[in-house]
């Protein structure tokens, strides 16, 4: 296995648990690994740090392990992948069949929840595996890699995802075609690692705290459904009945789906994608909506705000796509968040809520904040901030990574 020795006191990360290895603290790298190998990472007097994936570019290894154990074993994957399902149990999101004496893996059966049956498995170093997403839909594991050592390994993880859940698994789609790096010559193609024979389908309906949505892996954006706003969905149908609520970016209509189901007096939902508004409709059906409770819009959601008559709805959604994925984007994104929530201010009726949310990793709670609270300014409206919102537990954060809490949201009440 390739050593990779670093420059004298750039260890210290390490010995406080952070995952990443940058590049310049790297002396010597002993051997010629490639793209995705695990190495070994050593401090300058030789004493061993972690164990990880090697990569091009700015972070040269993502750490998998500072203890130690044989990473290259098919049980390590095994047991990592139960640890988060145990994680995901704690949060009743699922729960063993077997007796609560018994460990996850030793059954293979698990049980979710009557009310969701869909979650995030893996969070990368949330969960101690960086660059790997894993979400759950009722037996279908969904998969992205984010690195090529990940994506080299994703056979292991599926045999891995076979022995923890056993019968119950129905596929494991990979999808890492949109997320692996591209110049690294991989295969990347996206399709079914694994596929019971009783199982024939891209698509099926899942549970969402008794909501029922159509996910589809295969077309949908990520893996198919934005699991991270479940816990702020909820929150919208919590102050929904009785409003006039607007969902702008509203993909395949979470929002729109608990308001409504809430007592939303009426739901209008926008988004540029044709796609998505069509699954908007599919979705409000099979939830069982009156048509004429909910209207959809394919159409830019800014413009769309833009001619807003003001006053006519008392609950407003922003939910945009990051505007910042890099730092050299993020003066740019803080612009637009101001822009965008002057606008939404500035038309919600009196005593009306906003819902407003970023998911760019680069843009901190504070730098959203201010954003926001500059728009505010900007209207002259009294404003006040009732909660602040983030992303729920099976997105975890690694309390040693906090570049992982990416989501961040106000709920704003507006006179």
């Amino acid at each position: 296995m390739t050593k990779i020795i670093l420059k004298k006191g750039r260890e210290d990360s390490l010995l406080r648990f952070h995952p990443w290895v940058f590049s310049g603290a790297i002396a010597q790298i002993v051997g010629e690994p490639a793209e995705g190998d695990i190495v070994g990472v050593f401090s300058q007097g030789g004493d061993f740090l972690a164990y990880g994936h090697y990569q091009i570019g700015s972070i040269a290894v993502r750490v998998l392990s500072f203890a130690g154990e044989d990473v290259l074993s098919p049980d390590f994957w095994r047991n990592m992948i139960a640890r988060a399902l145990r994680v995901r149990v704690a949060a009743g999101l699922a729960c063993p069949v077997s007796p609560a004496a018994e460990p996850v893996e030793a059954t293979g059966l698990v049980e979710r929840p009557a009310l969701t049956n869909c979650y995030r498995l893996i969070h990368g170093e949330g969960d101690g595996l960086p660059g790997l997403i894993i979400d759950y839909y009722d037996g279908v594991c969904v998969m992205q890699a984010h690195s090529v050592g990940m994506f080299r390994a994703k056979g292991a993880i599926c045999e891995a995802l076979k022995s923890v859940y056993g019968p119950s698994l129905k596929a494991v789609y990979d999808k890492s075609s949109g997320t692996a790096p591209f110049k690294a010559g991989l295969d990347l193609v996206d399709g079914y690692l694994y596929r019971s024979e009783s199982f024939s389908d891209d698509e099926q309906i899942v549970l969402e705290n008794g909501h029922k949505f159509f996910v589809n892996w295969t077309e949908g954006q990520k893996t198919g459904f934005f699991l991270d706003q479940r816990e702020n969905r909820a929150l919208v149908g919590k102050y929904s009945r009785g409003r006039n609520v607007l969902n702008l970016f509203c993909y395949t209509g979470g929002f729109s789906v608990y308001a409504l189901g809430a007592g939303a007096v009426h739901v209008d939902s926008v988004d540029s994608s044709r796609k998505a508004i069509d699954m908007v409709e599919r979705n409000m059906s099979l939830n069982g909506f009156e048509p004429s409770r909910h209207t959809g819009y394919c159409a830019d959601a800014i413009e769309f705000l833009r001619n807003v008559p003001e006053d006519k709805y008392d609950l407003m959604i922003v939910d945009p796509p990051a505007f910042a994925k890099h730092r050299g984007a993020l003066n740019n994104a803080l612009r637009a968040y101001q822009r965008l929530n002057a606008a939404a201010i500035s038309k919600v009726a009196p005593g009306g809520l906003v819902f407003t949310f970023s998911c760019s990793q680069v843009v901190d709670k504070e730098a959203f904040a201010l954003a926001v609270f500059s728009a505010a300014a900007q209207t002259g409206r009294s404003v006040r901030i009732l909660d602040r919102l983030n992303q729920p537990a099976d997105h975890a954060v690694n309390i040693y990574h906090p570049e992982g809490e990416y989501l961040k949201g106000l709920l704003l009440y507006v006179e």
